[in-house]
């Protein structure tokens, strides 16, 4: 019986890890349909926004009280499930509770430290089901999230609290196993754990072999569990929980605001400017900006992957405080979604075939145009993912390939174009009013 229980779990560990990484490999390979970029310069700097963004959290302490709740069920969740390897060496060789042994009174520490952790977590995943569901704040209750989005949080909010609910009933059960001297149980006496022992005046009036069954159905649902959760995460925004640390590592180290310019135009503006410097022959880019997932670089994916949906920077856009379309949350759900349907059309191809559709069939032009480029999206995100930037390339694709601009923006065009500067004065006249002081 052991050795078939064995077998199994070695099955549904295998099965689990295989599918959750050709589903990561897909991740990657999408990523990288993007444009080269090269992030490596400053590499000290880099590990330093790891430690303070996704390990530390930085951004999020602007607002200490979420921030602590935030951070005890993240860093609860990853510390329990060192557990795991417990867990995992049992199902794999048979045993029970291997460490147990080799680790003495630190072993007891160490699941007391986990259960305190466990009630952490259970209860900060009440207090955020509550946030969105019953107070229903701004930002949790935008248009933005209808459908999927607001129910994948909600589901992976309940899945936490089942998960550590199956981890203090089976200790609970464990433990009075343990005290009853039953079976193998009596050889691990690790004595009661810190939270899970008010557990047990619910199980006291069980017999043994019903605890035995409600220990061993909780292993094993708390394991199965857990790889489950695994392979949720790719098609989930809780995908941050990997992805917030190479993005971190490859967040942007330029000054705050600055924008890519293109040097291809800007070379424009010189050469017209001081036309004896211009080259004989001018190349010309491919494409101006970006009309596609393609067209952006491998970065802005990263970000479309990493983001949490939080909608702080939506929260802090001027344009969608004074009722305009523009949402920076919406803008990375779009090109994510975008990804993903190119990532499946790859699937389905072996190459991408064209679908007659691009980023522009998910994001309106309004949208675009209602961006005022004042960086706060990009101020306020706690992982520095940068919607701007998107809305940036897109909106040049936009004015430079599609000649779409509103008709203030022509005569500013205009203007720039024959005058060098946005008012209608031509250079020679533009000091006259100096004649009037």
């Amino acid at each position: 019986m052991q050795i078939f229980q064995q077998i199994i779990f070695i099955i549904i560990a295998a099965v689990a890890v295989i599918i959750f990484s050709k589903k990561i490999m897909q991740i990657r390979r999408n990523i990288f349909l993007g444009k080269k970029e090269d992030y490596n310069n400053n590499q000290s700097l880099r590990w330093k926004n790891v430690l303070l963004l996704a390990f530390g959290q930085k951004k999020m302490f602007r607002n200490p009280l979420v921030a602590i709740m935030h951070f005890i069920i993240y860093a609860g969740f990853i510390i329990i499930n060192i557990e795991v390897l417990e867990i995992f060496i049992d199902g794999i060789i048979g045993t029970h509770r291997l460490f147990s042994s080799a680790l003495g009174n630190l072993y007891g520490y160490l699941i007391n430290g986990f259960e305190f952790l466990a009630i952490g977590v259970l209860t900060v995943c009440i207090i955020f089901l509550c946030r969105r569901n019953v107070i229903k704040l701004k930002r949790f209750i935008s248009h933005d999230l209808d459908g999927w989005p607001r129910s994948d949080a909600n589901y992976i909010l309940i899945t936490e609290i089942i998960l550590m609910t199956l981890f203090l009933t089976m200790n609970a059960a464990d433990t009075i196993l343990q005290s009853r001297g039953y079976g193998h149980y009596a050889k691990h006496l690790t004595g009661n754990f810190a939270f899970s022992q008010f557990i047990h005046p619910l199980l006291n009036d069980f017999s043994n072999s019903s605890l035995l069954m409600l220990e061993r159905t909780c292993w094993w649902l708390h394991i199965v569990g857990i790889f489950a959760f695994l392979n949720y995460l790719p098609y989930s925004k809780h995908l941050h929980i990997i992805l917030a640390f190479p993005n971190a590592y490859y967040a942007r180290l330029l000054p705050e605001g600055k924008m890519h310019n293109m040097p291809e135009i800007q070379n424009e503006v010189l050469y017209a400017m001081q036309p004896e410097v211009a080259p004989t022959e001018v190349s010309t880019p491919g494409k101006f900006g970006a009309k596609d997932v393609f067209d952006l670089s491998w970065r802005n994916l990263l970000d479309a992957y990493s983001c949490t949906e939080c909608g702080r920077c939506t929260a802090a856009c001027p344009a969608n405080i004074t009722g305009k379309l523009l949402s920076p949350r919406k803008i990375m759900m779009d090109t994510r979604d975008r990804l993903t349907e190119v990532g499946n059309n790859i699937n389905e191809n072996k190459s991408f075939k064209d679908d007659g559709k691009n980023l522009l069939s998910y994001i309106s032009v309004e949208e675009l145009r209602a961006c005022t480029t004042c960086n706060a999206c990009v101020e306020e995100c706690p992982v520095s993912i940068s919607p701007l930037e998107i809305i940036l390339e897109l909106r040049r694709s936009l004015v430079m390939e599609d000649s779409n601009a509103p008709q203030e923006w022509n005569t500013m065009f205009g203007n720039v174009e024959n005058n060098f500067a946005p008012w209608k004065f031509s250079p020679d006249d533009r000091d006259k009013w100096v004649e009037e002081l």
